[in-house]
């Protein structure tokens, strides 16, 4: 055990015996007068446990966000919610459809879609195959909660690591009519409006539709083109969500759900953060701007000489059945029944820069789609001891990859132009149209997954203070993957250069290279004109593979309250993740040496890794003070994981691999204070994470880690996360009301790299959201003024190897300050 384990150990049940505590919750708006004078927070309403209970009796680490403060901190999607959440990072990549949620460091690389989440994101009941699946506008919100730890009986797939649990707003039979318009910086343009009301007394509907655009805060050097557009970054949606609600008696009650979401965008543009060597050569063949050098990251421009039209298309339909069965003495059936279309056309300046290398057409060659149905029965009830829930769980989900890379004009240029003086040497061996432009790499991915599970929860009350809780979930999994690897050329170029590799070595030994200049320049020749996307192994190559596995997960806790005010509890719980594909090419042996020599070349048929576990133990407290106006919760964790998926790209393609060991421990702490000032009220967390990665023996790859990585921090682990936020209400006569809030987010540094390079190190930041609002007291009308990023925090969503360009990175960056003018009206 290390010391600063020890230390961990010491510190966080020292903070228990004082009785400090955790899991965050609601804004002022769950709270109403009391006495006089006064206030309390009232129950705290969550389905953590798929049924409505208070947070405070709830044997989980939750962070419960009302709709109220959601709206406050400007949260519309995922990525917005880290504002609220301690512990919770999202970020994208080369595309918002590559979102990754991640808790208490524990997350999965987003841009292989043959991995599945380990935050499980769940909508109205329905799980979302992937993070970048969820991403998108979430419209009108009753809350979000954000479950930490693994999940694995309840809510089951995709949640090794936690669930954000996102609940809409229903029908109500009371008329209303919301709108909502916004202006903003970089051309920000927003409306939104809902209707909802009763037909009769037992049908009501809800609509809800938003249009928001945005222009680039990315400015764009095009170089030669044919790109015309010199914004990146910018954002058009359009969102649809219909609901209706069919009461049929006081015991069946039906909802029916639509929503239709249109994303259309140029984005996402790395930009370059450090020059390697490549740096001269890439600007040579743009014309002296092919990158910027130095790099100066912030001053947002991007070098993209080829399109990345974004359009991202997501429908779905969904029905919940709510039937009480008297004959089973008041128990509950619930059904839930989802299907979901979800489609992603990506086009690509894959090589972030304006000389002509390699690029993705948005020609529908380059796509992603999944089609899934899901169905889960719950049949739940209680006694006076026994609050018992058994239920069954079916998916079917379909996804379509289609993986396109092009080459540039310039793709054999630049192979030359790195070879500098021995430009001549290598141009002998490269034909002149091996590497043709428009052509490359196509393949098609066709993935088959069927999930079925049981599952049963139970809370036993032995006395009115002692309460335990025992989940059992067995899931089977099945996938069956067809791929057909496709080149639109011959592999001229990389065929030439394998078959004379070792005449090339005797020209270059001949001419006096050094042996430095020589492994360079074999380096070039191997990872750039032998690239995966070049080879001729995979010239019309079908492939097939299957995996089906089970697998038990579950949960027992057992907690005591020792007051109506204070609760403990202590949990375990095993958590688990399917295995899956990399869907990309993965090859053995040397790609110098010809299919068939020894040590030569060849397609991997077997692209499969193991299916990730979690054991994860916790113990916390759940406290309220200072006449239930003060919750202040506390836990220690410490979670095991077992083949833990990690994803990494390493500037050519993707390598999977599985970590023997990541451990996370730590420390989450929370509260939520009325204040004595009864204007004013605070919520806010912190989380103490170590996540770390323990077995050496897992490091052996060393085109992943270049370095014995043991007792190391994963990436986008931070030690320190905390979040605060402070709104002030303040009556204005009998008939106004002004409200501001002022949320911020502190996060320690992290690495933002899967491999670990230092160069991909984000320093610690703090993020600040405000919004202040002046209208009438009754909610008819409001004006808010609000600023996201109020600060103008510069930092990195994610830094990666510039691709084809060894030794240089770039950076997808966080967006810079936006600010506005909100006008919200309610009829009613």
């Amino acid at each position: 055990m290390t010391d600063r384990s020890v230390t961990l150990r010491r510190a966080v049940f020292a903070a228990l015996a004082v009785s400090t505590a955790v899991a965050l919750p609601v804004s002022a708006q769950e709270a109403q007068q009391q006495g006089e004078g006064g206030r309390s927070i009232e129950t705290i309403i969550v389905t953590a446990q798929k049924r409505e209970q208070n947070l405070q009796d709830v044997p989980i680490v939750v962070t419960a966000v009302s709709g109220q403060l959601l709206q406050d901190t400007g949260v519309k999607d995922i990525k917005d919610l880290t504002i609220v959440a301690p512990g919770l990072t999202v970020t994208s990549t080369s595309s918002e459809a590559s979102t990754t949620a991640r808790i208490r460091g524990i997350g999965t690389v987003g841009d292989n879609p043959g991995l599945e989440s380990s935050v499980g994101v769940v909508i109205d009941g329905i799980y979302r195959p992937r993070n970048g699946v969820a991403f998108g506008d979430l419209g009108e919100l009753e809350r979000i909660e954000v479950l930490k730890g693994p999940q694995g009986t309840l809510f089951g797939k995709n949640t090794s690591a936690g669930v954000i649990n996102i609940v809409t707003k229903k029908p109500t039979f009371d008329f209303g009519t919301d709108v909502e318009l916004t202006g903003g910086n970089y051309g920000a343009l927003e409306g939104s409006a809902s209707i909802n009301g009763g037909f009769n007394d037992k049908l009501a509907g809800r609509l809800y539709v938003a249009a928001r655009e945005r222009d680039g805060y990315l400015d764009v050097n095009t170089g030669a083109g044919p790109r015309t557009e010199d914004e990146e970054n910018d954002r058009k949606v359009q969102t649809a969500r219909g609901q209706l609600l069919f009461q049929a008696s006081e015991a069946l009650e039906v909802r029916f759900t639509g929503d239709y979401t249109k994303r259309e965008e140029h984005c996402c543009s790395g930009v370059p953060t450090f020059n390697g060597p490549t740096v001269a050569a890439i600007n040579a063949l743009a014309g002296g701007a092919g990158t910027q050098n130095p790099p100066d990251p912030f001053n947002r421009t991007a070098f993209l000489n080829r399109g990345t039209d974004q359009d991202t298309t997501d429908v779905g339909a969904s029905m919940e059945i709510n039937w009480d069965l008297n004959a089973l003495g008041g128990a509950t059936l619930t059904s839930v029944t989802g299907w979901r279309n979800w489609e992603f056309v990506n086009g690509q300046d894959v090589d972030y820069t304006a000389a002509d290398i390699w690029y993705r057409e948005s020609d529908g060659n380059h796509s992603a789609e999944f089609d899934q149905l899901s169905q889960e029965f719950r049949l739940a009830g209680e006694t006076d001891r026994l609050n018992w829930l058994v239920g069954a769980f079916y998916a079917d989900e379909q996804l379509t990859s289609k993986q396109q890379l092009q080459y540039g004009t310039q793709y054999r240029t630049y192979i030359s132009a790195l070879a500098g003086a021995a430009a001549p040497i290598f141009n002998a061996f490269i034909p002149l149209n091996g590497y043709p432009t428009t052509l490359g790499q196509r393949d098609l991915h066709e993935q088959d997954s069927q999930s079925w599970a049981l599952f049963t929860n139970n809370n036993i009350k032995f006395t009115d203070a002692i309460e335990f809780t025992l989940g059992l979930r067995y899931t089977n999994e099945s996938k069956d993957l067809d791929t057909l690897y496709r080149n639109t050329h011959t592999g001229q170029g990389c065929g030439t250069l394998r078959a004379n590799f070792a005449a090339l070595q005797a020209t270059m030994a001949g001419a006096g290279l050094t042996a430095a200049q020589i492994a360079q320049l074999n380096r070039v020749a191997v990872g750039i004109g032998c690239a995966a996307i070049t080879d001729p192994i995979y010239n019309n190559l079908a492939n097939s593979q299957s995996i089906d596995e089970s697998e038990w997960s579950g949960t027992a806790k057992l907690s005591f309250r020792f007051t109506d005010e204070v609760m403990a509890y202590a949990s375990f719980a095993r958590g688990y993740k399917a295995g899956g594909f990399n869907l990309d090419r993965v090859r053995t042996g040397s790609a110098a040496l010809p299919p068939g020599a020894p040590g030569g070349v060849g397609a991997s048929l077997d692209t499969s890794f193991d299916k990730e576990l979690v054991d994860s133990y916790e113990v916390g407290l759940k406290t309220q003070w200072l006449d239930n106006t003060l919750l202040l919760n506390a836990t220690v964790f410490y979670q095991d994981y077992t083949d833990f998926q990690l994803n990494t790209f390493d500037g050519v393609q993707f390598l999977v691999t599985s970590l023997d060991t990541v451990t996370s421990e730590g420390v989450d702490l929370d509260l939520v204070w009325f204040t004595p000032l009864e204007q004013l009220s605070f919520q806010g967390g912190v989380t103490y994470a170590e996540t770390e990665i323990d077995d050496p023996a897992a490091l052996a790859n060393p085109g992943l880690f270049d370095q014995n990585r043991e007792n190391d921090r994963l990436s986008f682990a931070p030690e320190w996360s905390a979040s605060l936020s402070a709104t002030f209400e303040q009556p204005i006569g009998s008939s106004f009301i002004w409200r501001t809030n002022v949320g911020a987010k502190y996060t320690s540094e992290y690495n933002t790299g899967s491999n670990l390079a230092p160069q991909k190190m984000q320093d610690s930041i703090t993020t600040v959201n405000a919004r202040t609002g002046f209208g009438a007291e009754d909610e008819r009308w409001m004006i808010e003024a609000w600023a996201q990023n109020l600060t103008e925090e510069e930092y990195y969503q994610v830094v990666y190897d510039a691709p084809l360009q060894t030794g240089s990175y770039d950076a997808f960056l966080g967006a810079p300050r936006t600010y506005g003018l909100t006008a919200r009206f309610k009829f009613r």
